[in-house]
């Protein structure tokens, strides 16, 4: 980069400028898509139209980009940043990172392969990327009248698709979760007896064939994810209860077991927060319980803390709302419809009626960005419940495809 770098040329923005003769400033730009160069300054216009902002593929050391809100509507219509397949702040180009404020400048600097671009602005150094959402799901195996290994797909909608034959070992009560961003894993299970089999599913939803799991073999374990492109999958029953969990890195590799803190049960999880963070909750010590453990965004499970709501088992949960999430149905004396919603801190509130049948086993994920679907369980119900994003459970739909129990779902596709 040629020139002096200068503090603060534009006074209380915070931004930080090269010299002009460093610098050149190209024209106003309002088209909703725009492909910069390096050692740039550009003028933002979104009056009429957000912008996605596509940086330079190969950047060098010191090169330097600058954005302004011309016309200080940011915060009406944001810009997003595509980092081009290089990391923006030490975050994989996975993330989403938008500016909505009004008024703001943003002055990046990129600094190498380990960290990427760094934005060197007050304002801009305050913000975070944002981990992309799952628009798609699937649910796979389950019971019937035996084990199955049946997949349906469920498009940005909530609509279930036919039956697929899944690829790898019929099974029931395998733990499932999303991992890598836009794939999932779905681990352990019952295949007459308990297995620590694994399967991943890529992000077009096919589910690969069987990979022997490190870990101990069993079933009714809880799976979430975490630190955004991460899972964990925790507790279960071998036999007897067991406190066991397994990380799943972004290569959705299951690795030994860890200890686990809290009371062994089967239990179900979900990730919640902004932060990366998962919980379990709720399950079967031998008795009922609504023990919830919280897991950190580095995988870290928390000891037993109290939940809210009534103690059951056999529910399922998911995330909704970009940060929060719910736990629905389950079994008490008998099958039910009640839901527990969990706040962004992990905080699980009291019981609230859900909508549609009562009912156990089901499966449950996010899906389309911000909602969640619940689907099947008990005596072979092939309906499916819709979660709005501020967690309102829809009324029964009927799912195409095979009736069952004990099934399992993951959300998977940024796209």
């Amino acid at each position: 980069m040629s020139g002096s770098v200068k503090s603060n040329v534009f006074g209380t923005s915070g931004t930080i400028a090269a010299a002009a003769g460093g610098l050149k400033w190209e024209a106003v730009v309002t088209a909703s898509t725009v492909t910069v160069e390096s050692n740039r300054g550009y003028f933002i216009n979104t009056t009429s139209n957000a912008c996605t902002i596509t940086l330079p593929a190969s950047p060098g050391v010191g090169d330097q980009i600058i954005f302004l809100d011309y016309a200080r509507t940011w915060d009406t219509n944001a810009i997003t940043i595509d980092s081009n397949g290089n990391d923006f702040q030490n975050q994989s180009d996975d993330y989403v990172v938008d500016y909505d404020t009004e008024g703001q400048g943003i002055n990046i600097v990129f600094s190498g392969s380990t960290n990427g671009w760094i934005p060197n602005s007050d304002v801009a150094n305050a913000l975070t990327p944002v981990a992309p959402a799952t628009k798609l799901a699937a649910f796979a195996y389950g019971s019937v009248s035996g084990v199955s290994n049946i997949k349906n797909l469920v498009n940005a909608s909530g609509v279930v698709s036919s039956d697929v034959t899944g690829v790898g070992t019929a099974r029931s009560t395998p733990a499932a979760a999303t991992f890598g961003f836009d794939k999932g894993i779905f681990a352990f299970g019952d295949t007459g007896s308990v297995t620590n089999l694994s399967n991943l599913m890529n992000s077009s939803g096919v589910i690969a064939t069987d990979v022997d799991g490190v870990g101990t073999s069993r079933a009714n374990a809880g799976g979430a994810s975490y630190g955004f492109d991460k899972a964990i999958v925790a507790f279960g029953s071998t036999g007897s209860f067991v406190s066991i969990s397994n990380l799943v890195n972004t290569s959705g590799v299951v690795s030994a077991d860890v200890t686990g803190v809290g009371s062994a049960r089967n239990t179900r999880g979900s990730s919640y927060g902004t932060s990366g963070q998962a919980l379990f909750v709720f399950g079967m010590t031998g008795s009922n319980v609504n023990t919830r453990n919280l897991v950190s965004n580095t995988g870290v499970v928390a000891s037993d803390s109290s939940g809210g709501g009534t103690a059951r088992r056999a529910g399922a949960a998911a995330k909704y709302g970009g940060d929060k999430a719910l736990y629905a149905y389950g079994y008490v004396s008998g099958a039910v419809n009640i839901k527990n919603l969990i706040s962004n801190t992990g905080v699980v509130g009291s019981d609230v009626t859900g909508v549609g049948t009562a009912r156990y086993t089901p499966g449950a994920t996010s899906y389309g960005g911000d909602k969640a679907i619940f689907g099947f369980g008990n005596g072979n119900k092939g309906m499916t419940n819709l979660v709005n994003n501020v967690g309102v459970i829809a009324a029964d739909v009927s799912a195409v495809g095979t009736g069952r129990s004990e099934v399992a779902a993951a959300g998977y596709s940024t796209a």
